[in-house]
């Protein structure tokens, strides 16, 4: 009996020591986001991917953590300062008010961001290729010029574009910028109308009817998360509606040329491969993210009062009818 008590504790002190051994191997990466929309969504689930792809499997050896600020910036910072409390070994902020937040509160646990238009103008990094210090990562930089192209293909006559844009997020103050740059290149003018939360894209987009030709989207995560109202507001009035992002046309836009934001996930979680094996982040250049699809919702073109040229529609890769 006694024997058998002590085989017993032996058998107890080595399973603690391998449950032990199995936490120790566990690696966690902790990933929040702005606010939850497709694009997002599928960043996210393309750096899980990566990671599985480079041996860390969720449950397994890998520990994955997700949040989401739901649009609230002051929410982004708490779980900025959740997250560096519990000492992940890299934090992965997804869209830039997240990447902002995770910045600020650490200078120490490796942060790998993704889905940031322009990471100097945010001041995530001072230098794009020698970002230094503890963080890198993948900016989604819109093809602006290839948007542009775009609209003037489908609806030749436009003359002003409108577009709905949070001037807080420091993403849409830069394409505001850029757009505005380039439009006297391609012989338009660009409305604004600003939207500082969800429950303001509907009036924003209300108020450019009868100012402009069609409205533009930007990569602002406060409009595509309450695209739907825009849709709305672009049937309604027959005002054509385009996207700075692919999914968004899934959801009722006419077209975009963009990214596919799950393959930008998987570029951000091989970074982040990169660092759980012990590469550091300031030694990791920032990348533009690589890939543009063309997709075209016909059905939405037809709702809004235009016909798709066919020779956009023969080089989509995608086509909603």
């Amino acid at each position: 009996m006694h024997i058998s008590r002590l085989a017993l504790a032996a058998g107890a002190a080595l399973a603690l020591l391998s449950s032990a051994a199995v936490a120790a191997d566990k690696v966690t990466v902790a990933v929040t986001a702005i606010v939850e929309h497709p694009a997002l969504d599928a960043a996210r689930d393309g750096v899980k991917k990566a990671l599985e792809e480079a041996g860390y499997k969720d449950g397994d050896n890998l520990v994955f953590q997700y949040e989401s600020a739901q649009g609230n910036p002051a929410t982004a910072a708490q779980i900025a300062q959740k997250f560096i409390g519990e000492n992940p070994n890299v934090i992965v902020p997804i869209a830039t008010p997240s990447a902002q937040a995770v910045v600020a509160a650490t200078q120490d646990i490796p942060v790998v961001f993704t889905a940031v238009t322009d990471p100097m103008g945010a001041q995530l990094v001072k230098n794009l290729e020698h970002p230094g210090g503890n963080v890198t990562g993948i900016s989604d930089l819109s093809p602006l010029a290839d948007h542009l192209n775009l609209i003037k293909e489908i609806v030749p006559t436009v003359k002003t574009i409108g577009v709905p844009y949070n001037p807080g997020e420091a993403n849409a103050a830069a394409l505001i910028s850029a757009l505005q740059e380039m439009a006297p290149e391609w012989k338009v003018e660009i409305v604004t109308a600003a939207a500082a939360k969800s429950a303001d894209v509907q009036g924003a987009a209300q108020s450019l009817v009868g100012k402009v030709d069609v409205i533009y989207v930007p990569t602002d995560n406060t409009v595509v998360s309450a695209l739907e109202a825009v849709i709305a507001v672009g049937t309604e009035n027959k005002i054509p509606v385009f996207s700075g992002d692919t999914d968004s046309v899934v959801r009722g836009a006419i077209a975009s040329v963009g990214f596919d934001y799950f393959e930008v996930g998987r570029q951000t979680g091989a970074v982040v491969a990169r660092v759980l094996k012990g590469e550091k982040p300031g030694d990791i250049a920032v990348k533009n993210a690589s890939g543009t699809d063309l997709f075209v919702n016909t059905k939405s073109a037809a709702a809004m009062g235009v016909t798709v040229p066919q020779a956009v529609l023969s080089r989509a890769k995608k086509v909603i009818e």
